[in-house]
């Protein structure tokens, strides 16, 4: 027995197994067979075989036999699901439930191989296949058509960690967030043809089923609680606030719920026509905020799709003056903004330092800008809400609660699309209304 290891040439890679047998995979543009095997299983994908696997599994369950899964797999694949968090594991569940679904369409095909073009400009293996392709296509979409796993619109495939031009396998060297060693084992266990992969599939696919199901049925009961909460107890702005920074401050992922809290709230007054002139622009996903995307911060409010009003959460930051001169840059472009600033969960650091610099930025874009820690800048929306008479203080903490609370419950999404998974920061609001009540 040897240890399993890769071998690395010019134009092709060697994996030597730990019972010595090697798998030569060589490099260079698809070959005729590898093109015919991803074109039956392009096809197979469009005319919606993932989608019949999800309804058979929701629809038919009763009709599945998995009895022939080992229990060795069964446990791989839970803690695969198990994995998913508010910020790692959604890529590996995606790309496990990609690789079954080429290795059952399509048996022959290795699912280590990961690159496939018929052009010299780009890194391929002559019997590898676009898997990236395959995913924007015809995975990612299904699954957040279908609510099973929360993902970036432009598909898992796009996480750098999983584009290295090496196979598939336990010495695949990336950085890989998740149930790393459990996607590796499951890879291993089907091309070693130890695992079925439609059953497994089917395994898998169950399990984020019943995860969206109970994830639905715990969103209702906070709601419900949510509006217990409400019956038992005068909401105020402080009350609001106080709320929500206990949940921020008790969840992982803090300063995504911070930018979430204040969506929310601007949601809220949105709702009240606070400011009738202007949309919300939706929630941008985590990171997104940049001159890339054509953001100017995390929350803005928008005039004829131009940006007028602009907000960046600075979650554990207090000293700003890299994010001030990135600032300066973004608004070259944005001739329309009126307003911006920064909002701090720390108390903001050397202002007096920086002062000079944002009176400079003022003068010459024309705008108003501010830098304020999160308490003063809720404040300062309900002052704007009530001065505008559009709503009351405890109408407006209300419905801040209310947003906030059904953002995270995913029943916003046409204004909060937050494709983190939610279940634990829900699982952390019940906590606190548990305490509340």
């Amino acid at each position: 027995m040897s240890e399993l290891h890769l071998r690395v040439y010019a134009n092709r890679s060697e994996l030597i197994l730990s019972d010595g047998t090697v798998q030569t995979f060589h490099e260079g543009g698809m070959s005729q067979a590898a093109k015919a095997r991803y074109a039956r299983i392009a096809v197979e994908l469009s005319n919606g075989y993932l989608e019949r696997q999800i309804l058979a599994c929701r629809d038919r369950a009763s009709k599945l036999d998995l009895s022939s899964l080992a229990q060795t797999h069964r446990l791989l694949l839970d803690r695969l699901v198990q994995s998913v968090t508010s910020e790692v594991g959604r890529a590996l569940v995606g790309l496990t439930i990609l690789q079954l679904c080429v290795k059952s369409i399509e048996p022959e095909q290795n699912i280590r191989l990961h690159k496939g073009s018929a052009s010299t400009r780009d890194f391929s293996w002559r019997d590898g296949i676009s898997m990236r392709s395959l995913d924007k296509k015809y995975i990612t979409p299904v699954l957040r058509e279908y609510e099973l796993l929360r993902l970036n619109a432009d598909g898992f495939m796009m996480t750098r960690s999983l584009a290295e031009n090496y196979p598939y396998s336990t010495v695949y060297k990336a950085n890989l967030r998740g149930a790393r060693s459990e996607w590796v084992s499951i890879v291993e266990a089907t091309e070693k043809a130890e695992l079925s992969p439609d059953i497994a599939l089917h395994y898998l696919l169950s399990q984020l089923l019943n995860q969206a199901q109970n994830f639905r049925r715990l969103a209702s009961q906070i709601l419900e609680e949510v509006n217990m909460f409400f019956e038992a107890t005068v909401i105020n702005q402080e009350i609001a606030l106080n709320f929500i920074l206990r949940h921020i401050n008790q969840s992982d992922y803090a300063a995504r719920l911070m930018e979430i809290a204040m969506h929310s709230l601007m949601q809220a007054m949105q709702d009240y026509q606070v400011f009738p002139n202007s949309s919300l622009k939706p929630l941008s996903q985590m990171r997104s905020a940049n001159k890339k995307h054509g953001n100017i911060g995390d929350i803005e409010l928008l005039e004829d799709r131009q940006i007028v009003e602009s907000w960046d959460a600075k979650y554990g930051k207090s000293y700003l003056r890299d994010e001030i001169e990135e600032l300066s840059e973004k608004l070259e472009v944005h001739s329309a903004i009126r307003r911006a600033g920064f909002v701090t969960s720390l108390e903001p650091e050397r202002l007096d330092e920086l002062e000079p610099r944002l009176e400079e930025i003022e003068e010459i874009y024309g705008i108003f800008l501010e830098i304020l820690t999160f308490a003063e800048w809720v404040e300062e929306q309900f002052e704007r809400a009530v001065t505008e008479e559009a709503t009351s203080e405890q109408k407006l903490a209300v419905a801040w609660i209310t947003a906030y609370t059904e953002s995270l419950a995913q029943l916003r999404r046409d204004i909060a699309p937050i494709d983190e998974p939610c279940y634990q920061w829900l699982l952390t609001l019940r906590g606190i209304l548990t305490a509340e009540l």
